[in-house]
């Protein structure tokens, strides 16, 4: 098999997140559940992974960050927990994650607007500027398209935002683990995170980080373990956030993805960056294959889409995956970078580049997606 799906999620992942989570399963215990020694290990992994997150993200204080399921449980708590009327700002390349819970908020009777973005996938920031009104409160940025893999400039986005009084959220579900994030450098209020995609962590895991002083409200709510004598959530972080039993089993894993980034991020980072670079190549010369953004390695990460003159993307994704080459096929989930992008009637065939790699694969699978295209 040739896994080329990361965006979705890594595959696979290093050799210690599956023994760690292996212990976990097999040791037992709920963090925050018991006196005893496996309930006291399972809190003990808990806040190191926060720890270490904080320590990759630069984030100053490890209890601002509370774990969620996946970035998508993050970005609603973040939207329906802040906003309360107010306008919202978001960008022509997010995620349904965030489109369709602020189409939700607009179909209420709310602002929602949407800055523009140019055909190869990147902010516009003038565009961004203009939306952000004097009711603005809250301004949703997308770090890296799942579609196209473009990098926005998340710090000038962020300034813009701070300068006009507003909130910033960063979504960095494909960034996280894969570009540096710095919150205070760049000027991050919130920051949502998935942890099995660039951190490397088992699926079920994510995160949010709200910066001190920000006010929100719970959208669920439940045993937190701690101040169980009150009938309302409790005010600090992360215990406010994080309802019911969490998921120790897929946190003991995703410490050890984030250790794993920590160590060899760099490194990941230049392999892709020259994995990225023989894709484009070999597919820019393959006819009648079209690459959807930017052409170059600039300012962008290893997903990259295309779509076809004469066949349906899910059509070649269906005999690639009969080669044993994993791809994704389709709108991805974004139907508002498909728009903006011009594949919304197309969709487009994704390729995304992992850790564990090689340029042979890439090789092999250019040539197979040649000779699928030209039968």
């Amino acid at each position: 098999m040739i896994y080329l799906d990361n965006a979705a999620t890594s595959h696979p992942k290093p050799k210690s997140v599956y023994k760690a989570v292996c212990e976990a399963l097999y040791r037992g215990g709920s963090a925050g559940r018991g006196g005893y020694k496996e309930a006291i290990i399972a809190s003990s992994v808990m806040y190191e992974c926060r720890e270490k997150i904080a320590q990759l993200f630069n984030i100053p204080s490890p209890d601002r960050i509370a774990f969620t399921k996946n970035t998508t449980e993050a970005i609603n708590m973040a939207l329906k927990g802040i906003l309360k009327g107010e306008g919202l700002v978001i960008s022509h390349m997010e995620h349904n994650s965030v489109y369709r819970p602020s189409m939700k908020y607009y179909r209420e009777g709310n602002e929602v607007l949407i800055a523009n973005a140019d055909k190869f996938g990147y902010l516009d920031f003038e565009s961004l500027e203009e939306s952000i009104l004097s009711t603005t409160k809250l301004v949703c940025i997308n770090h890296v398209s799942n579609v196209c893999g473009s990098v926005n400039d998340i710090r000038r986005a962020c300034k813009i935002a701070h300068k006009k009084g507003a909130i910033t959220m960063v979504d960095a579900a494909q960034s996280a683990g894969i570009i540096p994030i710095d919150v205070i450098k760049d000027e991050i209020d919130i920051l949502v995170f998935p942890g099995h995609k660039g951190l490397l962590g088992p699926v079920g895991t994510g995160g949010i980080y709200i910066k001190e002083g920000i006010e929100f409200d719970t959208i669920m709510e439940g045993g937190t373990g701690s101040e169980s004598e009150s009938a309302y959530m409790p005010e600090l972080m992360p215990d406010r956030l994080e309802y019911g039993t969490q998921n120790v089993v897929g946190i003991a894993g995703l410490l050890e993805g984030v250790k794993y980034i920590l160590e060899n991020g760099e490194k990941i980072s230049g392999h892709e960056r020259e994995l990225t670079k023989k894709l484009l190549e070999n597919l820019s010369v393959i006819p009648n294959v079209h690459i959807v953004g930017n052409p170059s390695t600039e300012n962008r990460v290893g997903v990259v889409s295309v779509y076809f003159s004469h066949k349906d993307v899910v059509e070649v994704a269906n005999a690639l995956a009969d080669e044993g080459i994993c791809t994704r096929a389709g709108l991805h989930c974004a139907v508002l970078a498909h728009e903006a992008l011009g594949t919304l009637k197309s969709g487009t065939l994704r390729f995304s580049v992992g850790f564990s790699n090689t340029k042979e694969e890439i090789d092999e699978v250019s040539w197979k997606l040649q000779k699928i295209l030209t039968s």
